[in-house]
């Protein structure tokens, strides 16, 4: 089980996520308003909330969404997931379809740190069900 301690989006592909503290997420498609929404399987992208802490650590300066991630949650390590997990929360049912994806090395984090965790510990997923999602929302899987 998870908490949610952040919801963003980007209007722009290619532009930083912010925090907007609750979003839409409409089925098949992905958040309302977040350029990254469409009918492709990586509608809505999470990150572990230990795993942004442990970067910050490392000397890091971002802030919520500098990965590009949709939501960041806390008490879940979403890289040891499988494909085809379902995540629930409030009325929205994800469905991971990918873990990790490549790095454009060209990220403003990646120039700066060398390193950037969303390659290797972010998740995607698609919307089997809409509904809306805030902050401090619990988030569960099955496998």
């Amino acid at each position: 089980m998870g908490k949610v301690l952040a919801v963003c989006i980007s209007e722009k592909k290619g532009t930083q996520k912010q925090n907007v503290h609750e979003a839409e997420f409409i089925e098949d498609w992905g958040i309302k308003n977040d350029a990254h929404a469409g009918k492709w399987h990586r509608q809505v992208s999470l990150l572990s909330a230990d795993k942004i802490r442990a970067f910050r650590e490392r000397g890091a300066e971002v802030e919520d969404g500098a990965f590009g991630e949709n939501l960041v949650v806390e008490g879940i390590d979403f890289a040891r997931l499988s494909l085809g997990t379902r995540f629930y929360c409030n009325d929205v049912v994800l469905e991971l379809t990918q873990v990790g994806k490549e790095c454009h090395h060209g990220c403003a984090i990646f120039q700066k740190m060398g390193d950037c965790i969303m390659p290797r510990e972010g998740v995607f997923t698609r919307v089997i069900k809409g509904g809306t999602i805030r902050e401090g929302d619990e988030l569960t899987y099955d496998l």
